[in-house]
């Protein structure tokens, strides 16, 4: 299974790119810190944001509009502080664009601007800035302002998690699965990268549900879910329940062989459960899943329509097969 490496080294200020965190902090010891964007092709105005937010937050940097639309969309951060006046696409317009699209929409973009009349500061909000800062900065005011966006923004996101959590299990839903797959597909797409998708149906579940009872197949589900959350091996793959018995596995940056070993090991997770099922027509009557792989190379097309449809294609397969097992294929 291939795992791209997260971790961005160092760089100079011409490229985006995670700055360098100060000595003796190290980037593993607080991942969930606030991830800013701060965008202006003034190294030394990125420096002096740095500084006063290097120490608790993740610092991110783009010199460019382009830049920063790019560095949005692949690192999603937390907010980004923004330059009104940049060579090419200015401040006004990157923020425009930002708010245009639905990956990056949720974002609070505030201004850091020497610009300090009246109808800059309403050209930035409509825009759709929440907040007018300018230069030179003080840093206790700006940290007061991130902070407080940064709260509001965790708020927000928490509120809309909410309504993608599938209520019986915990895990996501698939409205958001449904969302997920397609800026997933999108995100591999540019990157040129593979994406591959598991969907997983519980073995003879109606037996179950039949022999058991509904509120047995409703804690066998929450079981399910819970040990597959637990196999998935790093951040950025995710699971959610499909519909009734059915799961789905999104697998960024991961080729059909690494899928397919990911697969075992979550075959390995469920036995663990040793979930009795004496109604299952397998001889191990116990539960246990079968699984269709699909596999895009360079993010498939579109907004993953066909790569479902093939993964869904491969679990009738496995299910011909005789159950308990996972089928793959390449888009």
């Amino acid at each position: 299974m291939t795992d791209k490496d997260n971790k961005v080294q160092p760089a100079p200020l011409q490229s985006a790119t995670e700055l360098p965190l100060p000595p003796g902090i190290g980037a593993g010891e607080a991942p969930r810190r606030p991830r800013l964007l701060v965008v202006d092709d003034q190294p030394v105005n990125v420096q002096a944001l740095y500084q006063v937010f290097a120490a608790d937050h993740q610092v991110l940097m783009a010199t460019s509009g382009l830049q920063a639309l790019a560095v949005c969309r692949d690192k999603l951060p937390d907010l980004v502080l923004l330059d009104v006046v940049m060579p090419g696409m200015d401040g006004y317009e990157t923020c425009r664009q930002l708010k245009a699209d639905p990956q990056t929409r949720d974002i609070p973009v505030i201004f850091v601007t020497s610009h300090t009349d009246v109808a800059s500061e309403a050209q930035g909000l409509a825009a759709g800035a929440v907040d007018f800062i300018s230069k030179p900065i003080n840093p206790g005011i700006v940290r007061a302002r991130v902070n407080t966006h940064v709260t509001l923004k965790h708020q927000s996101d928490y509120l809309r998690q909410l309504a993608f959590v599938d209520g019986l299990t915990g895990v996501a839903n698939r409205r958001y699965f449904n969302e997920r797959l397609v800026s997933e597909t999108r995100r591999a797409e540019r990157s040129s990268s593979t994406l591959s998708l598991v969907i997983l149906d519980v073995d003879y579940f109606k037996n179950f549900n039949d022999h058991y009872g509904h509120q047995a197949g409703d804690d066998c589900l929450r079981r399910i879910a819970q040990a597959l959350r637990e196999g998935l091996q790093r951040p950025g793959d995710f699971v959610a329940r499909y519909g009734g018995e059915e799961f789905v596995v999104l697998l960024p940056e991961t080729e059909l062989a690494g899928a397919l070993r990911l697969c075992e090991r979550l075959h390995q997770c469920i036995a663990a459960l040793a979930v009795a099922h004496v109604t299952s027509l397998l001889p191990q009557h116990v539960v246990s899943l079968s699984m269709g792989v699909a596999t895009a190379l360079g993010g498939g097309p579109g907004d993953g329509v066909d790569l479902l449809a093939l993964a869904d294609s491969q679990l009738y397969a496995a299910k011909n097969a005789g159950r308990a097992r996972a089928l793959g294929a390449l888009l």
